[in-house]
């Protein structure tokens, strides 16, 4: 059996992962990505924010090397799910099964004027330039604004503004500067009560301005303001931006979305093809666009590809539980696990900010890092 895997992000690695352990060569995985490494989305700010390197933080799909898996470094030109065939720039695939997990292209060029007049931190290239763009920045008015919805990493943004904080009062501009927040949410973490009160508080200390349930529409360079949707204006010495988020254009190109996204069976992960399943952000199921998520996405379709190869039953269904860590400033991490049922409010647990979280954190990427690509590794 030969499953191709689209999109080696948290889903894809997890997926060939576990394919590889349960069924080693019984069973041909082939991984496409158009990358050459994989960074956690943590990792971006840290580098962002001058607590490690770029190149401390990338961890090459050259280090793959598991039984029954092949990676192939490619960009995807066409996908055809109906007879589970992709085009490559490396030549033509087409397996038994077929899964999606190309996650979310970003697109500052779709707001006008960010590319001119701000910067935008959820690339890779974008956040580690923003490494050198802080560094000049001599004081003023920073705003954190999202352009568009839906976005990956709820948090990152309020994540953002409170490291934004630690880092002017560190340099001694904090006095002379003020910090705005511009999210479409009307709480920072809408699933956690506790989590959004503890992240307001954090705001409110640090005299950090909130501004829930707005968004950035474009940037005029030569006024140097951020226009809302509203049509207010807000002047800027430094934007920080989270671009427009999109499924990529081979995905919508498919024939596999509807309204932008691929909709799945919200316990299997199967889209409206046979054997062709969609995992992590480039779906439309109702968890939020993070890696923790599709990565239990991805531990439920391997369950059922090696259920499918043994000619057994699957039992196991998608949970929409997920755990998400919060860089609350001060080298202070929090926690949030929510879990999302189709029809029900989300359920969330907030631990609040310590020190022993911070380790958690660097051990959840460790962990990863060490089932995923077979190494030892330290964020810091």
């Amino acid at each position: 059996m030969r499953v191709l895997v689209l999109g080696a992000g948290f889903g894809g690695l997890e997926l060939s992962t576990r394919l590889s352990e349960q069924l080693g060569d019984d069973v041909e995985v082939v991984l496409i990505d158009r990358a050459d490494g994989f960074v956690f989305g943590f990792s971006k700010l840290d580098v962002m924010f001058g607590r490690t390197t770029g190149e401390a933080v990338q961890h090459s799909y050259r280090d793959l090397l598991k039984p029954g898996v092949t990676f192939v470094q490619s960009t995807i030109r066409s996908i055809d799910p109906e007879a589970r065939r992709v085009e490559t720039d490396a030549g033509s695939f087409d397996g038994d099964v077929l899964v999606v997990a190309l996650g979310a292209d970003l697109h500052p060029d779709a707001t006008p004027g960010l590319l001119e007049a701000g910067h935008e931190f959820y690339t890779v290239p974008g956040a580690f330039s923003g490494r050198e763009v802080l560094e000049r920045f001599d004081g003023g008015q920073v705003v954190v604004g999202v352009t568009s919805t839906p976005f990956k990493c709820p948090p990152a943004p309020s994540e953002t503004a409170l490291l934004v904080h630690d880092l002017l009062t560190r340099r001694g501009l904090r006095d002379r500067s003020q910090i705005s927040l511009v999210m479409p949410l009307g709480r920072p973490i809408p699933p956690s009560p506790e989590a959004s009160a503890a992240l307001l508080e954090a705001f409110a200390e640090r005299g950090i301005d909130w501004h829930p349930e707005r968004i950035v529409r474009s940037l005029d360079p030569g006024r140097r303001v951020a226009v809302l949707a509203d049509g207010d204006e807000m002047p800027f010495d430094l934007f920080l931006g989270v671009p427009v988020h999109r499924a990529p254009q081979v995905v919508q190109d498919s024939g596999l979305c509807v309204d932008g996204w691929i909709p799945v069976d919200e316990l299997t992960l199967e889209t409206a093809y046979a054997d062709v399943y969609a995992v992590g952000d480039v779906t439309s199921i109702g968890t939020p666009k993070a890696g923790v998520y599709a990565e239990r996405q991805a531990a439920v379709v391997a369950e059922r590809i090696i259920a499918r190869h043994r000619e057994t039953t699957a039992s196991s269904t998608y949970d929409g539980q997920g755990t998400c860590y919060l860089e609350f400033g001060n080298d202070r991490v929090a926690r949030v696990e929510v879990t999302f049922r189709n029809g029900q409010a989300p359920v969330g647990e907030f631990q609040a900010p310590s020190d022993r979280l911070v380790e958690d954190k660097a051990d959840f990427g460790s962990s990863r890092v060490r089932r995923w690509f077979g190494r030892e590794w330290s964020n810091y």
